[in-house]
């Protein structure tokens, strides 16, 4: 295992989505002087808003990049999230990234936004999406996606990356076709990330009119540093047990113990059962967590596979000292 060098890999975090309204600004604002590259807003389904998050904070930050991750395809319109994305790319110049992906299914079947064919819509998305914010006028007649002459009337100079959170084997395909590149979700292992790359790289050799274009893995890992491998790895016991349910096993499954780790999670009737059963292991696999040098390892390990961006899943309950030991560990 080596350490990832810091002009080779970007060092993000992720904003917990439960964090209290009134914290948000001094969230962003540590995470910024710290020294952390990415600041990423989550919008789960009854939590915060997406765009507003990112408003804010780009508003009472400096220079931190701030990533939308993700957006659900089904509950916008593509014009209409062009326009919020564009108002923000013009504002702050360089500074967003935009993430678009299917939602998660449950999610979806709850506010009645299912689709027959999410593939096909997070396709025809990212195509328009992208299209609006590089300047071009578009006429689409899609599945779901239906533009006659649409163009933003002021495009921003410096488009930002589209990118497309997704999970599964075809897409991962889309993703590596349309998009700009690629979020995937925590849990991010080596034999995963392996296998995310293959099939983007697929994706992309499909492209015609961008050969050659960059397609960039970001990912997401439960992240705890702690002097005590022990102590480090029970706090994040509750959060990798979420793993446990199916959503999360295409993760699980390029791992040699996945077999295992279903038959446990299939075994145990509450996930603070299967969080107390888990192997420490197991654990070190499934988050970046331990000791800096077992952190900067894990990292490495990411570099190496291709991940041009990591970023961590902290605790709304997480200190701003974990934060900095999180810093002191990894950005060199």
């Amino acid at each position: 295992m080596g350490t990832p060098p810091r002009g080779h890999m970007r060092i993000g975090v992720v904003t917990p989505r439960d964090l209290p309204d009134d914290e948000l600004i001094t969230f962003a604002q540590t995470v910024e002087r710290l020294g952390f590259d990415h600041l990423w807003m989550v919008e789960d389904l009854g939590y915060k808003g997406g765009f507003t998050q990112a408003a804010a904070v780009l508003a009472t930050t400096d220079h931190v990049r701030v990533g939308i991750g993700i957006l659900p395809v089904a509950v916008r319109n593509p014009v209409f999230t062009a326009m919020e994305a564009a108002t923000l790319a013009r504002t702050f110049p360089g500074r967003l990234t935009l993430g678009l992906g299917h939602g998660m299914p449950q999610w979806m079947r709850q506010i009645g936004e299912g689709v027959s064919s999410p593939l096909t819509l997070l396709a025809e998305t990212l195509v328009a999406v992208r299209g609006l914010l590089a300047g071009d006028t578009l006429t689409m007649n899609g599945r779901y996606v239906r533009l006659d002459g649409v163009r933003l009337e002021v495009a921003p100079e410096i488009a930002p990356p589209v990118i497309a959170g997704v999970r599964g084997p075809r897409s991962l395909m889309v993703s590596g076709e349309h998009a700009d590149g690629t979020l995937l979700s925590e849990p991010v292992t080596v034999p995963y990330l392996t296998a995310a790359r293959e099939l983007t790289r697929q994706g992309t050799a499909r492209r015609r009119s961008e050969q050659g274009s960059r397609h960039d893995l970001y990912a997401y890992n439960v992240a705890y540093v702690h002097d005590d491998p022990g102590t480090a790895r029970d706090q994040v016991r509750e959060a990798v047990a979420v793993f446990g349910q199916p959503d999360w096993w295409p993760h699980i499954e390029p791992l040699p113990f996945a077999a295992d780790f279903r038959a446990l999670a299939n075994t145990v009737t509450h996930a603070n059962e299967l969080a107390r059963a888990l192997p420490g292991d197991w654990i070190d696999q499934l988050a970046v967590v331990g000791t800096p040098d077992m952190v900067r390892g894990r990292l490495g390990d990411l570099a190496a596979a291709g991940a041009a961006e990591s970023s961590f899943f902290v605790s709304a309950k997480v200190t701003a000292s974990q934060l900095r030991r999180l810093a002191q560990a990894v950005l060199a």
